[in-house]
């Protein structure tokens, strides 16, 4: 069922870009992304509610671990869609969007180093494809 919920997130993730792209027409690409981020805040408050993920929840409940790494995914986060939106704003969005699915190969590449995942030939020849492809896409 994962690969399922990947198809959505990236379908979405595509309506992210031409919404984007459409969005930033005449507006700032730091205040697009605030408004965009409140707007995602309220959306995922409503969900968690609707899906009563706040039932027995509580702050505390969360140890430091936790916190620091949901901390920096969060500023990660944040990094990427500054970056995004101001690459969108003054990019095409085809070239801009294959670039940044580059963050397919680091992810690749970091779960390797970090959580032990499988770092094969077939793995690192699929990387070095992603590149190739994207190279071909943004320089045409």
């Amino acid at each position: 069922m994962w690969w399922v919920y990947a198809l959505f997130s990236s379908v979405s993730a595509a309506l992210v870009a031409i919404f984007g792209k459409i969005g930033l027409q005449g507006v700032d690409s730091t205040l697009a992304t605030t408004l965009r981020a409140i707007i995602m805040a309220i959306f995922m408050v409503l969900a968690a509610l609707l899906l009563g993920k706040f039932e027995g929840f509580s702050l505390s409940s969360l140890d430091s671990r936790s916190w620091t790494f949901i901390a920096l995914a969060g500023a990660a986060g944040a990094l990427s869609w500054l970056f995004y939106f101001l690459a969108l704003q003054i990019g095409l969005v085809n070239k801009v969007v294959v670039i940044d699915r580059l963050s397919l190969v680091f992810v690749v590449i970091l779960s390797a180093v970090f959580l032990g995942e499988a770092f094969t030939w077939k793995v690192a020849l699929g990387a070095l494809m992603m590149v190739g492809g994207a190279l071909i896409i943004a320089l045409t």
